[in-house]
């Protein structure tokens, strides 16, 4: 230094021995005393930006940024949710943590698509930031992602008792003397009414849910209680997550840099809806909730979020006399990598299987037919020594008259008949006109 304005600095690139610097900042005579936004960035994120820049320092329509790791804390508003995207006054990389794009440990690329503003931004709890609600703006932004972020319940339609159990559940009988179950069923999100709430208070309670299969699973959405019953204040404040497949142990999520379990910051009043990203996600077939601290009693309404490993391909070359089906998925590989191959159906099956028998048949009866024309032929040809032929006899003598045909031409037809005889004097029948009963060409 000194350094002034926007004259870029000399060295352009220092190279350190560790992965920390100190920069001393000491300001000379200034005139509107804002202080200073620094951006830094390396060789290997050369598009790494600051958390503090905004969605509104950017003009371009799309773009893709580095964000570094903890932008959780900063202090800035940010306005708006995943679904509907964000004010474009929010700051990038803390959005991007409370949309669950990326991971407040370990930052990560984000990529993001302008588009025009609303009148509103709703504010929600994701992740453990807030956001508020937003007043019009110009534009807003949106984090492009996989798309595996679709509520699973609602996609799958299991909302059923059979996926959902729990520890245990809590009666009550009011003054009324009606009963009340908050049974685990009514912990779906998308079920209006009781939530579930635990008999017991300890952390040893659970609630946990079959999905079937191995899905991928991407988050979880909470609120307590209060969310559709307004006379309990009931919540749980943090809890943890387990999950396995068939026939395996119980395994507890983690954080990404540590090996201890993950606890989740859940609902802080009865009502919100808060949001938690597993990143990375869960996949697994079996997840349970375990509550850690709630709020006079465990009550919990939940959604979990994300898609299925395996997804649908289009269908596969039919037969030429069915309708198509569904092709059947298989998975090869790694649970994260889909590989879909279709397997034919038992209605392509058994259409093969007809044709294997049909058409060995057809070539049967072409050479047996094809067989007794030659045979006739020859004993006509053998009979016509010494044979008088008639307009009559010619009609019914050789072995035509012996083979009883299956169908029948109902019409007369004129023609000749001209051959040698064996004595090579050629002759010549005369026009005769008959009904063609007694033979008739196959249909094939």
């Amino acid at each position: 230094g000194p350094y002034c304005g926007n004259v870029m600095p000399v060295p352009k690139e220092i190279i350190l021995d560790s992965n920390e610097a100190t920069i001393h900042f000491e300001s000379g005579a200034h005139v509107s005393g804002r202080g200073f936004l620094l951006s830094y960035a390396s060789s290997d994120h050369p598009d790494l930006i600051t958390c503090l820049e905004r969605a509104n320092h950017y003009t371009k329509a799309e773009y893709s940024r580095y964000c570094p790791a903890g932008c959780r804390d900063i202090a800035g508003d940010i306005s708006g949710n995943i679904g509907e995207g964000y004010r474009d006054t929010s700051l990038l990389c803390k959005s991007a943590i409370h949309a669950g794009v990326i991971a407040d440990e370990l930052g990560g690329q984000i990529s993001i698509t302008q588009q025009k503003g609303i009148s509103r931004y709703e504010g929600v709890v994701a992740n453990g930031i807030p956001s508020h609600d937003g007043s019009l703006s110009d534009k807003r932004f949106i984090f492009t992602s996989n798309g595996c972020n679709r509520s699973l319940s609602l996609e799958e339609g299991f909302l059923s008792k059979s996926q959902i159990t729990a520890s245990s559940y809590w009666e009550e009988t009011n003054e009324f003397g009606q009963l009340f179950q908050w049974s685990p069923d009514k912990a779906w999100l998308q079920v209006p009414g009781l939530a579930w709430a635990s008999n017991h208070s300890s952390n040893r309670e659970w609630l946990e849910i079959d999905l079937g299969e191995k899905r991928r699973i991407t988050g979880i959405k909470t609120t307590g209680s209060g969310s559709t019953t307004l006379n309990f204040n009931f919540y749980v404040k943090t809890f943890t997550m387990n999950y396995k497949n068939n026939n395996s142990k119980w395994r507890t999520y983690k954080g990404i840099l540590s090996n201890e379990e993950k606890v989740f910051q859940g609902n802080s009043n009865s009502g919100d809806i808060v949001r938690n990203n597993f990143i990375p996600p869960i996949v697994a077939r079996y997840v349970r909730i375990i509550p850690q601290t709630w709020n006079q009693r465990i009550a919990l309404k939940l959604e979990l979020m994300g898609c299925r490993i395996m997804q649908a391909n289009s269908s596969f070359t039919h037969s030429m006399w069915q309708k198509p089906s569904q092709s059947t998925e298989t998975s090869l590989g790694k649970e994260d990598r889909t590989v879909t191959e279709p397997i034919p159906s038992e209605e392509n099956n058994l259409g093969l299987k007809l044709t294997a028998i049909i058409v060995p048949i057809l070539i049967v009866l072409c050479l047996f037919l094809f067989s007794g024309i030659c045979i006739c032929a020859a004993l006509r040809k053998r009979e016509a020594k010494g044979l008088s032929y008639g307009l009559s006899g010619a009609q019914k003598s050789g072995c035509w008259k012996q083979i009883k045909q299956p169908f029948t031409r109902h019409q007369s037809t004129e023609f000749t008949i001209s051959y040698n005889n064996e004595k090579e004097t050629p002759q010549k029948l005369d026009l005769v006109t008959s009904d063609m009963a007694d033979y008739q060409q196959p249909l094939m």
